[in-house]
């Protein structure tokens, strides 16, 4: 079965203070849905329209899994504390295996 990931892109971060407590929620949130954070923050390079701000990589065992996860009510309740705190590109996407 395909695994989902999670692709969260920032674009801008307007209120640090938001952010600080979304993930203070998030990580137990993702946890829980059965994700694995892969790459958070770090180093990027972003090549043509990207912008080199943090990014988020995180899989979980499948598709559906990924999707159940940003609909749990742990996930959001950490997306109520964010608000309009960043802009963000978020998309779930499935796997090729």
């Amino acid at each position: 079965m395909p695994k989902g990931y999670w692709v969260s892109v920032y674009r801008t971060i307007s209120d640090p203070e938001k952010l600080a407590a979304y993930n203070k929620l998030a990580p137990a949130a993702v946890q829980a849905g059965g994700g694995r954070v892969i790459s958070r923050g770090g180093r990027v390079v972003a090549y043509d329209a990207g912008i080199a701000e943090r990014t988020i990589l995180i899989e979980f065992d499948s598709f559906e899994q990924a999707v159940a996860a940003r609909e749990s009510p742990a996930y959001q309740e950490a997306l109520a504390a964010l608000a309009d705190g960043v802009e963000r590109d978020f998309r779930i996407i499935e796997g090729i295996d």
